[in-house]
């Protein structure tokens, strides 16, 4: 565990002691598959004004691992701003295949809509955020909204699953360019069964940019310039085709950034809190 990620619990560990933060876990907000899918809920504790903001994060780990608990520190330092924010846990590959993991998100989305009222949220302005698998999901929640083959069957189906504005951390746009990179063809074939070009349309529907329109919400999208796991041209690519769309998208490259780690170079509460105070407070 390198520092950046030991600083972050430790600001999560002292803000739930002062008081600041309520974390309540492994709520159900749905099926998948016969399963229970489970969120962390990481809210301020004081909930007495308006209807709170929402946010839904997506961890990492190449949609076949990670832990919805690597979302809490994140989401702590947006619930001290007033966000109410949620970490899901999304099933995983190679156990299910894509599309299953959008569909989970998408519920998780419709989940808050459904409990806004008893969770005091505002069920128009709720927010997507992940890094790596995590910003890839969290990306297509922006641009494939309107995909209905992406709904699944989850729960809460009367609701609309769209989201207001996105958070993309170093996430893959374009699934079907990942398989030249690092080795990464064996996450793809758990992912979609294969990697050859047989799977090319499958890894093109699941790829945020082959959806994007005009009617995609806000994008901040952030990444290293020296990722050796997901290439910055990815983001750079999909950034300008947001714009070109007419998106409004805040492009932040990080000069001396990894994969998951942006070190010093990057204040992470100031620009994430800066574009959700423009785009999820209103």
């Amino acid at each position: 565990m390198n520092i950046k990620i030991i600083l972050m619990n430790v600001v999560f560990i002292i803000s739930c002691f002062a008081g600041e933060v309520e974390v309540i876990k492994d709520v159900v907000y749905g099926k998948g598959s016969n399963e229970d899918l489970k969120l962390d809920i990481v809210r301020p504790k004081d909930r007495t004004g308006k209807p709170a903001p929402a946010i839904v994060f997506m961890h990492g780990g190449g949609w076949e691992g990670g832990d919805k608990k690597n979302g809490i520190p994140y989401l702590t330092r947006m619930a001290k701003k007033g966000y109410f924010g949620v970490t899901i846990y999304y099933r995983l590959a190679p156990g299910a295949r894509f599309p299953a993991q959008i569909e989970d998100c998408k519920c998780a989305v419709r989940f808050l809509r459904a409990k806004a009222k008893e969770y005091n949220i505002d069920p128009e302005h709720i927010a997507s955020w992940g890094g790596s698998a995590g910003g890839h999901l969290a990306a297509l929640l922006g641009t494939a909204g309107e995909v209905k083959e992406f709904e699944g069957t989850g729960g809460w189906g009367e609701y609309s699953s769209k989201v207001q504005a996105v958070i993309d951390y170093c996430g893959p746009a374009d699934i079907y360019k990942l398989k030249n990179q690092n080795n990464v063809g064996n996450m793809l074939n758990n992912l979609f069964g294969g990697s050859s070009p047989k799977y090319k349309d499958a890894m093109d529907n699941a790829s945020p940019v082959k959806h994007v329109s005009k009617d995609a919400p806000p994008f901040l999208i952030v990444h290293g310039e020296k990722d050796p796991v997901v290439t910055i041209k990815q983001s750079q690519a999909f950034a300008g085709a947001l714009s070109s769309a007419g998106v409004e998208v805040v492009y932040v490259p990080v000069k001396n950034g990894v994969h998951g780690d942006f070190g010093d170079d990057y204040n992470e509460e100031k620009t994430v809190g800066e574009f959700l105070d423009k785009y999820l407070k209103k």
